[in-house]
């Protein structure tokens, strides 16, 4: 192989006596110890770079996750059916802010955001954060738990954050933050979001789907998290567009006329998102095993039926 107009041989040692137990070690042989060293370091620093994937911290590591990528690419804010303008403002929110840097340094203010996103699971908070890394465009740092096989919390945060400022600009994630943030870290964590260390560029995006497990400082001091987006149960006019964009993803024997989509609005009071898809994809499964004309309409009324008592028994 060739880097920098030099060239390096590449080793290649296998060995074992089985395919599941193989072990295999590569050695690069440079011509002088400089341009290995140099090498080295480059490659070092290449495999830290974010490029189409997703930075993972977990076990007190980072790997790089490229399924979660994958998925984050399949994601779009044309998916999302939210009340009251939500997923715009979202969207213009965060946009605004990654064009707006001269802007803040001309106002002397920091450049970071911060927003929490909360309510009950099911209603679009997580598609809303995958659209948004998309959008965005920027390295995005997924944090799936501060907890370490070996060292505290306190380290973890350290470690994420200092990684975040190093990729700025760039979006953290702090899904199920409640759930994050074990004993004794909270005050850490607030000092490492809007302590005397620069976020610049550090978009920090949180959910909770319990608020009130929260410590009341994340919650209501505005420094912390600039915005707090509610994602709750749909009312019925969003639930109506909500089953429409999934009717016009069906095929034409499997859909809803608008009389249908109107009733199938009104009877899932009270549902989330979640469950509204799931009404649709039960439906879709018990009409694949009868197959009645015009059945779709009945088959889903019971099965809004069926999914209520689910809910009243959870």
């Amino acid at each position: 192989m060739t880097w920098e107009r030099t060239a390096f041989d590449v080793i290649v040692f296998e060995w074992g006596d089985s395919m599941l137990s193989r072990v295999a070690r590569s050695y690069v042989v440079a011509p002088d110890r400089a341009r290995g060293e140099a090498f080295f370091a480059a490659l070092a620093h290449w495999r830290t770079e974010v490029r189409s994937e997703i930075l993972v911290f977990s076990d007190g590591g980072f790997t790089k996750s490229d399924k979660l990528f994958r998925a984050v690419q399949h994601a779009s804010f044309d998916q999302l059916v939210l009340g009251d303008d939500l997923a715009r403002q979202i969207r213009d929110d965060f946009r605004n802010f990654l064009a707006s840097a001269d802007v803040y340094a001309d106002a002397g203010v920091p450049w970071r955001r911060g927003a929490l996103f909360v309510g009950p699971p099911g209603n679009g908070k997580t598609l809303c954060v995958k659209a948004l890394v998309r959008e965005l465009a920027v390295p995005c740092i997924y944090v799936q738990s501060f907890e370490v096989p070996y060292g505290t919390a306190k380290g973890a945060i350290d470690v994420v954050f200092k990684r975040a400022r190093e990729q700025a600009p760039c979006v953290l994630v702090l899904e199920d933050i409640d759930a994050l943030l074990v004993p004794g870290s909270t005050s850490f964590f607030l000092n490492e979001l809007d302590g005397f260390a620069s976020n610049a560029g550090v978009i920090t995006i949180a959910t909770t789907n319990h608020p009130e497990r929260l410590d009341p400082s994340i919650l209501e001091r505005p420094s912390r998290f600039d915005r707090t987006y509610h994602f709750g149960l749909p009312a019925e006019a969003t639930r109506r567009a909500y089953a429409a964009l999934w009717n016009e993803r069906l095929r034409p024997a499997l859909r809803l006329d608008a009389a249908a989509i109107a009733e199938v609005a009104r009877l899932t009071d009270g549902f989330s998102f979640a469950y509204i898809q799931e009404m649709f994809v039960s439906s879709t499964m018990q009409w694949m095993q009868s197959r009645e004309d015009g059945g779709i309409r009945r088959i889903a009324v019971e099965q809004i039926r069926l999914l209520r008592e689910q809910m009243s028994r959870a």
